[in-house]
């Protein structure tokens, strides 16, 4: 093989990758925007960063005003708040939980999950109070690029019926971290739930 020829499949095969990239991106980008909204048992809202005063990040404010608008609009009677301490030193559950206590839920509709660190922990302890509550059906909320993989994760733990919103928040960031989910996904998909 040639030295030119050899470069010419090396660009091709870069084009290859970076098209199916892209490809893979935008379903998941274009999936999570559009939300599937129906009837659940409970919520499920994921962890975010808290800022250094202890307050939401915009992030996660955004996915909790999310959370509150369906349940408001009667889409689900209770709420799991998932997620682990930050390096901020914040119990990011209790301080979800206590922001929607702020808006109007009362405190026994809000469960909580200070272990939910990662999505796949957060959906494991999920079918975990699933379990314990009799609860079928699941109603995820998080940013747009992370529904699909969120919904993955529920559906490997066994929840046949998932419905999702997305928070209503854009940043720059997400033009590195849409493309970073569709490896999650992937990984999801092969991963072991037991």
């Amino acid at each position: 093989m040639t030295k030119r020829s050899f470069t010419k499949r090396l660009f091709l095969s870069l084009v290859v990758v970076l098209g199916l990239l892209l490809l893979g991106t935008s379903v998941l980008v274009i999936a999570g925007l559009r939300d599937n909204l129906g009837h659940a048992d409970v919520a499920l809202v994921l962890g975010s960063k808290v800022e250094t005063d202890g307050t939401p990040s915009a992030r996660l404010r955004a996915r909790l005003d999310e959370t509150l608008e369906c349940y408001r609009a009667g889409y689900f009677p209770e709420i799991i708040v998932s997620g682990g301490i930050g390096k901020e030193g914040y119990d990011e559950a209790v301080v979800m939980r206590d922001y929607l206590m702020g808006h109007g839920v009362p405190s026994e509709h809000i469960l909580m999950d200070n272990q939910g660190v990662t999505t796949f922990a957060s959906a494991r302890n999920a079918r975990d109070i699933a379990r314990q509550r009799n609860f079928h059906s699941v109603f995820v909320v998080s940013q747009y690029f992370h529904i699909s993989r969120s919904r993955l994760a529920l559906h490997r733990f066994g929840f046949p019926t998932v419905y999702a919103a997305h928070a209503q928040y854009f940043e720059a960031r997400d033009f590195y971290s849409a493309p970073r989910e569709l490896f999650g996904y992937v990984r999801y998909l092969f991963r072991n739930p037991q």
